[in-house]
């Protein structure tokens, strides 16, 4: 590792410090639906929202409705996105002329199954693929609503533990339109024409054939990208408008435009711990849940920094430099960009990964087998390193459920967290949401690895053979294993090295996509209610404190543990196995 490596991740992870107080106290006011400095400008898009949606602005939801109108919301969303990638081809804004033979019936569904569930898994080029109006009537669009929708349930999460004896745990249509309207809506127009000063094309031109100086002729792709780039890496979405993402100098040209995408995907994930704080109506809450998320955050960092940084070591057997010096970066620049470099794309892997964004800036699929693997363990958490819009929330509270309980059986207390008793209830539900998504990671690999598709067969693309699909031995496996951690994280990002543009593929990781989702929020829901009646206790001498550096350990490690042992077997077939390989100078 450099000092200019280490220098450029602090200066990250202060400017993500600094964000965090300003803006979560702002979300905790919309949320409260106390009035801001926003409300002049946009209350009556708010009003009007609810006038023609027939929603009640003062009625609230127990959290069965609320679960419900998350449901249908999610349903509907996925109907419509299905429907425009079908009917592209008689649809506006298609100076490309795509159709319904770019999107097969499987693929849409898998398509409109990632952008729903904020996952944005891409098996497609969408700039070979989709038409602008998909890319901004259906991609876009469902960028801002799995985005608000995720914000909308972690808020709900966040009354059960500041009510006490309620029935309520708010309005989902009220939270959704206000995290749209106050937060995801300003902060996405500002972020796009930051973007676009950048370099970033934002048109509606059909595509430009160019002559090179060879004399060939060469398509140059462009389109409304920086409208959706801003909302991509702010809803932690991940879908790029173009098929190498965030290494494509249309979406991300400078290291500037670098920098404030990755503040982006961490901005509001980061800024939900302190409204969490503001809301349960002790900011030193969030702030402990701030520490534990950037002490996981800066050891993923600097692991998979440090060993792209020492590169190959048979690469060094053979003579190559690979050390750092003032004319080269060393270590592994396999699949970088040397606009980056190892630094800002080791960083940008984690990022994105610790929140569910699913946005590259560089190949995972080019990194060392530990580098690799920090990115794969960073969704196994369930990606509560800050986490998702909302999810990273949602999700380390579940931890935090989980922790207090441990606490609670080593000193033999019923355990309490913000002055709630953590009971059965509440711990089977939390439980629920970790078994379903080890369950959905672990099965479908397995399945996926030892099943013998036919050769040419209907789970296979026409004329592909068996070992086309991924790659063999541990790194094959690891393929696998990351395919279907990503899409039941909701992340999105890939070791490309795998064809999952297959019927199989399109169709389970699209179910995994469901779990993740659904089988994660519901749970948590049902506990939103059950804690939401509770009555608050007053904390005594025995009381666990849960604001200070003990807690932040026991948080830390609860979720490290809870992960290394459901996950640890599956990473030593793949990427461990991998490491240990490459060391020993085989192929692998």
């Amino acid at each position: 590792m450099t000092t200019v490596g280490i220098l450029q991740i602090a200066i990250f992870l202060g400017l993500i410090l600094l964000c965090t107080k300003p803006l979560g106290s702002f979300m905790a006011r919309v949320f409260d639906g106390e009035r801001t400095f926003l409300h002049p400008v946009l209350r009556w898009l708010e009003t009007l929202t609810y006038k023609v949606a027939g929603v009640k602005e003062d009625v609230e939801q127990k959290w069965t409705h609320y679960a419900a109108s998350l449901l249908s919301f999610s349903i509907f969303g996925f109907v419509i996105l299905y429907a425009l990638q079908r009917l592209q081809g008689v649809l506006p804004l298609n100076p490309q002329g795509f159709g319904a033979a770019q999107v097969s019936p499987d693929q849409a569904f898998n398509v409109a199954t990632s952008f729903v569930t904020n996952t944005n898994w891409q098996w497609y080029a969408g700039e070979a693929t989709m038409s602008y109006f998909v890319q901004m009537a259906g991609l876009a669009v469902q960028n801002f609503a799995s985005a608000a929708a995720g914000m909308a349930v972690a808020i709900a999460l966040v009354r059960g533990f500041a009510r006490q004896e309620k029935k309520t745990i708010g309005n989902f249509w009220v939270d959704t339109t206000r995290a749209t309207i106050y937060v995801l809506l300003p902060i996405s127009i500002l972020g796009a024409l930051f973007f676009v000063s950048q370099g970033v094309v934002q048109n509606l031109v059909p595509y430009t054939e160019a002559t090179t100086v060879e004399g060939a002729k060469q398509v140059i792709a462009q389109g409304p990208v920086a409208s959706q780039e801003a909302i991509k890496q702010l809803g932690t979405n991940g879908g790029g408008f173009f098929n190498a993402n965030s290494a494509h100098p249309f979406e991300n040209p400078t290291p500037l435009s670098n920098l404030f995408a990755m503040l982006l995907i961490f901005l509001i994930p980061a800024a939900l711990t302190h409204t969490f704080g503001k809301m349960v109506g002790d900011t030193r809450q969030g702030w402990a849940i701030f520490a534990a998320m950037a002490v996981m955050f800066l050891i993923g960092v600097f692991v998979c920094y440090g060993f792209e940084q020492s590169g190959n070591p048979n690469l060094a057997k053979l003579g190559l430099q690979t050390n750092a010096t003032a004319g080269q970066s060393g270590g592994n620049m396999e699949g970088k960009e040397v606009r980056f470099g190892i630094a800002n794309s080791a960083l940008f892997a984690t990022v994105t990964t610790d929140a569910s964004c699913g946005a590259v800036n560089s190949m995972h699929d080019s990194y060392t087998p530990i580098g690799g693997l920090v990115p794969i363990f960073n969704m196994m958490t369930g990606e509560v390193i800050f986490g998702g819009v909302g999810a990273g929330l949602y999700g380390i509270l579940l931890y935090c459920i989980l922790a207090v309980f441990i606490a609670g059986l080593m000193v033999g207390r019923t355990p309490e967290y913000l002055g709630k008793k953590i009971e059965q209830k509440e711990v089977k539900m939390a439980m629920l949401a970790v078994i379903a998504t080890a369950f959905s990671i672990l099965f479908f690999t397995a399945l996926s690895s030892v099943i013998p598709f036919p050769e040419k067969g209907y789970w296979n693309p026409p004329g592909a053979a068996i070992n086309n699909l991924n790659n063999s031995g541990a790194h094959g496996f690891s393929e696998i294993l990351y395919a279907y951690t990503s899409g039941t994280a909701n992340n999105g990002s890939a070791f490309a090295g795998i064809t999952v543009n297959t019927p199989w593929y399109d169709l389970t990781i699209g179910l995994a996509m469901w779990i993740g989702r659904f089988l994660f929020l519901i749970p948590l829901l049902a506990a939103a209610g059950n804690l939401v009646a509770k009555k608050r206790v007053a904390a005594t001498a025995g009381t666990f404190p849960t604001h200070g550096p003990l807690f932040v350990g026991l948080l830390v490690g609860t979720v490290f543990i809870v992960g290394a042992l459901t996950f640890i077997p599956a990473l030593s077939l793949g990427p461990i196995v991998e490491h240990y390989l490459m060391h020993a100078g085989n192929t692998f």
